[in-house]
């Protein structure tokens, strides 16, 4: 695969300031990271009294004082709205979200209010100050599965909005106001995402999961894997392409909403093979086990995007191919 993840960017000098909620997820982090590189002054969220399943890693450790974080509740609209007039920044990227399906489905109010409900206090709050005249930019960190409902494959920013579950419901709700606040004047984009994974992906997510018990199986420590439906097909990238592209998004001048997604689609038996392979595990077939327990109310087949809009205008294209991907997640737990 080819092509600049940093391309397309149109500012000549990167911003002063940028406010990045989620610091402390996957996305995040790499957003933080790329952005202090740039001579940017970070600003990030972290929940009120630390996050225990998320404490702050050591790559956010590193940025020392390029990284000042906030705890903040983004639940709270009135103190989304004081976070964003103290720091004052040139780019908002709202990434925060509760991004699992599953979970969603046991929390769906929860999921609603962070996932439709903060972002909608992002976009009220900057939509003020660009009405003020003050120069904002927001990206919203949109996701496919606003697509999960749909029979269209792949799917494009023209593709109506179907969301087959909670999350993809909350989603849905984000993705929608940014077009309306952007009609109102406010550089607002949509980033709609694919799945993208790394090795600071989370352990409840299928893709880690996966890789971490390959892992483990080729140490010994462990015996089988537990999955759901294996036939499950999605779009896998690699974080840090999907990031830069995220940063060229809000960065063109003319403000839009970008599918970022390579354009191929994975089962997720394929992620078991390819992990299994860099793992050294020949015997996989004998250590899956489905479990019915696992499989959700309503799961799309198969989610695969369309990304022509961010090759064309913004040059983006993934660096990293499934198996790449695979390969270095496993790197990681092998080393871990």
């Amino acid at each position: 695969m080819s092509g600049g993840p940093g391309a397309g960017a149109a500012s000549s000098q990167p911003p002063a300031r940028a406010l990045v909620t989620g610091v402390t997820g996957q996305d995040g982090g790499y957003l933080a990271e790329l952005l202090a590189s740039q001579g940017t002054q970070v600003h990030g969220t972290v929940r009120p009294g630390g996050d225990p399943e998320a404490p702050i890693a050591a790559h956010l450790d590193a940025l020392g004082d390029a990284l000042v974080l906030h705890e903040t509740d983004l639940t709270d609209p009135a103190a989304v709205d004081a976070l964003i007039g103290s720091v004052a920044p040139d780019e908002v990227y709202h990434l925060a979200a509760q991004s699992s399906v599953a979970r969603a489905w046991a929390d769906p109010v929860g999921t609603a209010v962070l996932d439709a409900i903060a972002p909608a206090a992002v976009l009220a709050t900057c939509g003020a100050m660009a009405e003020r005249g003050d120069d904002v930019r927001v990206l919203i960190a949109s996701s496919a599965e606003i697509f999960a409902g749909t029979t269209t494959s792949p799917q494009d920013e023209s593709t109506p909005l179907s969301p087959a579950n909670p999350y993809g419901a909350a989603k849905a709700h984000a993705h929608h106001l940014t077009a309306i606040h952007r009609s109102r004047g406010l550089h607002a984009v949509a980033a709609v995402l694919y799945p993208h994974e790394s090795p600071r992906r989370p352990h409840t997510f299928v893709t880690r999961k996966i890789t971490a018990t390959m892992a483990a199986i080729a140490r010994g420590d462990v015996d089988e894997i537990v999955l759901g439906n294996t036939a499950a097909r999605r779009d896998w990238g690699w974080a840090p392409d999907v990031v830069a592209g995220m940063v060229a998004a809000l960065r063109h001048h003319e403000p839009a909403d970008y599918v970022l997604a390579t354009g191929v689609a994975h089962s997720v038996e394929e992620l078991v093979v390819a992990a299994a392979a860099a793992a050294g595990v020949e015997d996989w077939r004998e250590r899956v086990r489905t479990d019915p327990a696992l499989l959700r109310p309503t799961d799309a087949t198969e989610l695969v995007g369309d990304a022509t809009r961010a090759r064309t205008v913004l040059g983006w294209a993934p660096t990293r191919s499934f198996e790449d991907v695979v390969a270095a997640m496993v790197a990681a737990d092998l080393a871990g």
